[in-house]
């Protein structure tokens, strides 16, 4: 009809056509997200909220205390959190914060968890987690390791006569560092050792650092805890073991040592004051291993090494 051109908003044409560019976002809306996350770290999820509720409240509890008895341990920090996961550490609970910027870490971290088993995953804000490190720089990863679960010394010692074998046990006097503990279970499970002993008060106990040194052999080596080495190594000797104390200036070199071959607790101090005076005057033979290239010791996990390498030459 005549006019009907001029008509307002009247399409002129056969086809229309954008007018206005995409900019990509079709292109970028085929992409693919990425696994789908956990239902702990899913915003909006019953079960984040859930976990954001126990990460409040296990937040408001006192602070573990490190390396205290009947305690839990908390790791924290990106590349600790996931050494002690690749390690095979036990741990109870894997806190993340909200909103936490992921990169290869973070990722690696959660993968190992849930792949794991049995570690819960929880997200929590980044001032609870402050709280919980006692303001730490915790990288927004937390892990929290469960307390060790000691043996008895008498346990040691009895699970080797049981198995028809003379124990081979060592006992750490004064050793404070972890990675020597570490150091010296890795040792005790590589020559055929029936565990290792420490005292309560003053030493190294089972942490997550000694669990890293030890590669995963504290899974499969007790460990004893003692509330005094003096009369638990008097316990030992009534048992029938012989208690070899390691010392620089002992009376008997290590290769005309002839006990090791039988029931033996070896006892190794710590590498600056060696053996208490105590532990010292207990031990039946003081022992020194002969260095011909002059150094004045060796540390305990290399020094328990030594004559744990040579007890399981003698008893093979």
């Amino acid at each position: 009809m005549a006019g009907n051109s001029q008509r307002r908003n009247r399409r002129t044409a056969n086809k229309k056509g954008a007018t206005v560019g995409s900019g990509g976002k079709r292109r970028r809306a085929l992409e693919g997200k990425g696994p789908t996350p956990p239902a702990e770290m899913r915003k909006g999820h019953v079960k984040q909220r859930m976990a954001n509720a126990r990460a409040r409240q296990a937040a408001k509890r006192p602070a573990p205390r490190r390396g205290g008895k009947g305690t839990n341990e908390l790791v924290v920090g990106r590349n600790p959190v996931v050494e002690a996961l690749r390690e095979g550490v036990p741990a109870s609970t894997l806190y993340v914060q909200q909103y936490i910027d992921s990169d290869d870490r973070v990722r690696e971290a959660l993968k190992l968890a849930a792949d794991r088993g049995g570690i819960h995953l929880m997200e929590a804000p980044k001032p609870e987690l402050d709280r919980m490190t006692n303001g730490l720089n915790h990288q927004g990863l937390v892990l929290q390791v469960p307390p060790y679960e000691y043996a008895h010394p008498e346990d040691l010692s009895a699970a080797a006569f049981d198995d028809g074998e003379d124990p081979l046990i060592v006992a750490l006097d004064g050793v404070t560092d972890p990675r020597n503990l570490g150091a010296v279970v890795r040792s005790v499970s590589a020559f055929g050792g029936h565990g290792v002993v420490v005292p309560e008060r003053r030493a190294a106990g089972m942490t997550a650092g000694a669990w890293k040194t030890s590669a995963g052999t504290a899974a499969r080596t007790p460990v004893a805890r003692a509330t005094n080495l003096t009369r638990a190594l008097e316990a030992y000797q009534k048992a029938g073991l012989t208690v070899i104390g390691l010392a620089a200036d002992g009376d008997v070199e290590l290769q005309d040592l002839e006990v090791l071959d039988g029931p033996v607790v070896i006892v190794v101090g710590s590498e600056g004051k060696g053996l208490s005076r105590l532990v010292g005057e207990t031990c039946d033979l003081r022992v020194r291993i002969p260095m011909p290239g002059g150094a004045e010791s060796l540390n305990a996990g290399v020094a328990a090494g030594v004559v744990l390498y040579e007890a399981a030459r003698r008893r093979a």
